[in-house]
C-alpha cells in the first residue's frame, strides 16, 4: 500500500465520521417541526422494514406541526404505528388520509437532556476519528519500518495526520456547537 493511499484512506473515514455525526444530529428534536425528524422511523411495509420518507411526503405547513401524507393510503395506520413506537415523543394524528404531527415545545429538563445527548454523539464522532489517525499511525510507521518511507517523510506524514485530525475535531466541535445553540433556544 502506498502512503498516499494510507492518507487518503484515513481522510474518508474521517470525513465519513463527521457525515454519521451531522446526520445523528440533524434526528435531535429541537422544538422546531423539521422533516428530518422522521428520518430514523421506520415503518413495517408489508413485512419489510422501510423507511418513512420512502413510503411519505412530509412537509412542516408551519414551525410546529409535520404533515405526513403516505403514496399510498393503506399503509397509513402502519405509518402511525411506527411513529408511536419511535422514541421521537410525538404523538401523530391520523385523519383518514394524512398524519399530522404537532411537535410540542421542550422542557427545560428535556433541553438538557438532549444536550447531553448531543455531547455523546460528538464524542462518539471524535472517537472514530481518533482511532482513524491510531491506525494511519500504525500504517505509516508499518511502511517506515518496511523501509518504504523515510525517517523525516514518517514525521511529515504524521503530522499532516494530525493537521487531518484536528480539521475533523473542529468541524464536529462546530456543528454540536451549533445544534446545542439550536436545542437550548426556546
Amino acid at each position: 500500500m502506498q502512503l498516499t493511499d494510507v492518507i487518503k484512506n484515513i481522510e474518508e473515514q474521517m470525513k465519513k465520521a463527521v457525515s454519521s455525526t451531522q446526520k445523528e444530529l440533524q434526528g435531535i428534536r429541537t422544538g422546531r417541526a423539521n422533516p428530518a425528524l422522521l428520518d430514523r422511523v421506520v415503518v413495517d411495509y408489508y413485512g419489510s422494514p422501510t423507511p418513512l420518507k420512502q413510503l411519505t411526503n412530509i412537509s412542516t405547513p408551519d414551525g410546529k406541526c409535520l404533515v405526513v401524507q403516505p403514496y399510498d393510503k393503506t399503509a397509513l395506520k402502519d405509518i402511525e404505528i411506527a411513529i408511536n413506537k419511535s422514541d421521537l415523543g410525538i404523538t401523530p394524528n391520523n385523519d383518514g388520509s394524512v398524519i399530522r404531527i404537532v411537535v410540542p415545545a421542550l422542557t427545560e429538563e428535556r433541553r438538557k437532556d438532549l444536550v447531553k445527548a448531543i455531547k455523546k454523539m460528538a464524542e462518539d464522532g471524535k472517537v472514530v476519528i481518533r482511532n482513524a489517525r491510531r491506525d494511519g499511525l500504525e500504517s505509516i510507521k508499518k511502511l517506515e519500518k518496511d523501509k518504504q518511507v523515510s525517517e523525516d517523510e514518517l514525521r511529515k506524514q504524521q503530522e499532516h495526520l494530525q493537521k487531518i485530525t484536528d480539521k475533523h475535531t473542529k468541524e464536529i466541535d462546530d456543528l454540536t456547537v451549533l445544534k446545542e445553540k439550536e436545542v437550548l433556544s426556546v
